[in-house]
């Protein structure tokens, strides 16, 4: 059978777009009709691009560093990254490890096309990231979600991930700390999801895109660290969330020198290269002074003890706290709702914007998403907002 001439090809007859955005755009329908709304949906940092990163990229502009660049990144911004994620994990990276890309889900869009053929299986977080789902299924690889357990501190359910593994598990995706949950996995966890990727000879995709952003002394342990884990695992990252560069486009993979050859290929043959601009101001973000970064990791902390203990008060809300990024994910199934029906409620009963959990997945169905990058008055109010709606159920 023919197909008509506009109809999509069917790998892309599954994609929807991300919630985050199909509930900033309600949001922006109820503001263009004079209602006030306080924004609590959106996963970007409220600070500015720290000044000296942006004048490194105004300056890059203004002395003509605007042409084509190596597809896999400017030498001495590769080099930057090397040391800087090897000085983090405590782990040696070389340069030809490193990939650069215009943001970092093409880390995670172009490694997958790199190693995924159609039936293989990829483990990955639920509730999490949207985007694993939707690569996972583009790839033509069948999505195999393992739930995150709040009585585990949102880590892996391990007794399901052991039932889920097998040699047809091509791939593993791990995000710590996570995206929406906040929570860390533990060091006990990470072992076991080693030791079975080695058994069943499978890749580990580790999103360590939040590892600047943790709340406790002890760092954040990498899965490529643990033995016989680097020649299989593929760390991705980026500047969005530790340097306030969402709108720069600027990301990275840490991978094998294979794998990192064929994705240079990839982004050859796709988006060319990343601005150079961009890399270079790259470059400051790393080199340049980090005491930035804990001063906002300071000011993320204050407010999320406040949204938490907040949530708690609320009658009917139970919220643990979290260990690392900027949400929260409060626990709301005593209102016997849907987790959709909550936060359409909110948005327009009381003028909050927060994301159903199911935006991350079928589990995280009885949650809501709060990100807490935004103001502690915007938060008290959207606080006092959310208790007088809810006692509304």
């Amino acid at each position: 059978m023919i197909k008509p001439f506009d109809q999509m090809a069917d790998r892309t007859g599954h994609l929807v777009p991300e919630g985050a955005y199909a509930f900033l755009a309600k949001a922006g329908q109820l503001e263009a009709a004079g209602r006030e709304v306080i924004h609590l949906e959106i996963g970007q940092p409220d600070f500015q691009t720290f000044p000296n990163i942006g004048m490194a990229g105004i300056r890059a502009i203004s002395t003509g560093q605007t042409r084509y660049t190596p597809p896999a990144g400017i030498p001495p911004l590769r080099k930057a990254i090397a040391d800087y994620t090897a000085q983090r994990i405590d782990f040696p990276i070389s340069p030809d490890q490193v990939v650069v890309g215009p943001g970092a889900k093409p880390l995670l869009f172009f490694p997958m096309m790199a190693l995924l053929e159609p039936g293989d299986e990829v483990i990955y977080p639920d509730p999490g990231f949207p985007s694993y789902r939707a690569i996972i299924k583009t790839m033509g690889a069948e999505p195999v979600p393992i739930p995150l357990k709040e009585e585990n501190d949102f880590s892996f359910d391990m007794d399901i991930f052991l039932e889920k593994i097998n040699p047809r598990t091509r791939l593993i995706i791990i995000n710590s700390p996570s995206n929406p949950t906040g929570g860390i996995i533990p060091g006990k966890d990470l072992a076991v999801i080693a030791d079975s990727a080695k058994k069943n000879d499978a890749w580990v995709l580790s999103d360590e895109i939040y590892t600047r952003l943790v709340y406790s002394d002890e760092p954040v342990k990498s899965i490529m660290t643990f033995p016989g884990m680097s020649e299989r695992t593929i760390i991705m990252d980026g500047f969005s969330k530790t340097y306030a560069m969402t709108g720069w486009r600027l990301g990275f993979g840490v991978m094998p020198k294979k794998l990192a050859d064929t994705v240079d290929l990839l982004l050859t043959h796709s988006v060319g290269c990343t601005a150079t601009f961009t890399q270079l101001a790259g470059i400051e973000a790393l080199k340049g002074p980090q005491e930035p970064v804990e001063e906002v990791r300071k000011v993320y902390l204050k407010r999320r003890d406040f949204i938490v203990n907040g949530l708690n008060r609320i009658p009917g809300v139970t919220c643990l706290t979290p260990q690392g990024a900027f949400y929260v994910f409060p626990n709301v199934k005593h209102f016997n709702r849907s987790s959709d029906y909550i936060a359409n409620y909110l948005l327009n009963e009381a003028g909050v914007c927060v994301l159903p959990g199911t935006s991350f997945g079928d589990m995280g169905e009885g949650y809501l998403r709060l990100c807490y990058s935004n103001s502690l008055e915007a938060i008290e109010n959207a606080l006092q907002k959310i208790a007088s709606a809810l006692a509304k159920l």
